[in-house]
């Protein structure tokens, strides 16, 4: 109370002064404890710790002052399990003590993934597939089929594997492609619509021979009539891995029979419906 009285007997203009030169006095203070409050001029470079297993990695971060948080973690085959893949901030920028490291790591338990269906996808799309999945791609076999490099078989090894098998990430698939019909020797030629003059010319043409020529009733014009059907056929009752009908193949040397008639048969354009 005495202290009280004291102000109220002084001028009021001596009261405000010191009223502000307190207030200057604290703010004074402030200033000069703000650098010690928030650790102003102690800064530390950021060490790298990308590719040390995570122990070892907040052993480091934490010896410079530092706080660490792992963020995420990924899985990546070809790396050490637990090890870090990505620092924020990164390796060397300097930033102040105390600051947070944020780490993303390498799991130690591989995701599964469904095994998609790639038959009859080309090969660089199933490439591109399996790498979204986190798949690789293994060895790659040609076998015959007129489809190049379009996916025949699918394989984890030696065993086919079906679309919807749960697989580890990380996992080679192998694959069987089509050669494009290099491996299978010549197509059969289609002649069914041509004369027997045009049939004979393109039977010549591949280094094939005419076989029997047998007519569908009494035809005088043979050379202007048509064909009808052949032996061995164009098609066969295989289908490829597109569903299409394989072509029938053959050699050099080998006779090709025909059915003629008078009237041309009404053609069937395979090849549009694919």
């Amino acid at each position: 109370m005495e202290f009280i009285d004291k102000l109220l007997k002084k001028p009021l203009w001596v009261n405000i002064l010191a009223g502000i030169g307190a207030v200057l006095v604290l703010l004074v203070l402030f200033f000069f404890s703000l650098g010690w409050i928030t650790g102003n001029g102690k800064t530390e470079k950021v060490p790298n710790v990308l590719g040390l297993d995570v122990t070892a990695a907040e052993k480091n971060i934490k010896a410079l002052g530092f706080d660490l948080v792992l963020q995420d973690s990924i899985y990546v085959d070809t790396l050490a399990r637990n090890s870090v893949l990505r620092q924020t901030p990164e390796a060397d920028e300097v930033v102040k003590k105390g600051r947070t490291i944020f780490l993303t790591i390498n799991r130690v338990i591989a995701p599964q993934v469904d095994m998609p269906n790639l038959i009859g996808f080309s090969l660089k799309s199933a490439q591109t597939y399996l790498k979204v999945l986190g798949l690789r791609i293994g060895t790659i076999n040609l076998v015959a089929d007129r489809n190049k490099n379009v996916i025949v078989e699918q394989l984890v090894g030696n065993t086919p594997i079906a679309p919807g098998t749960k697989i580890v990430s990380g996992t080679l698939i192998n694959f069987t492609v089509g050669d494009g019909g290099a491996s299978i020797g010549m197509e059969v030629p289609d002649l069914i619509g041509l004369t027997v003059a045009m049939a004979k010319m393109q039977i010549a043409s591949m280094g094939l021979l005419v076989g029997n020529i047998s007519a569908n009733g009494v035809i005088q014009d043979t050379a202007n009539a048509f064909v009808i059907q052949q032996n061995p056929a164009t098609y066969s009752s295989v289908l490829d891995s597109l569903g299409m009908p394989v072509k029938n193949v053959t050699i050099q040397g080998v006779a090709i029979d025909l059915v003629i008639d008078r009237v041309a048969p009404v053609i069937i354009q395979r090849d549009s419906l694919r």
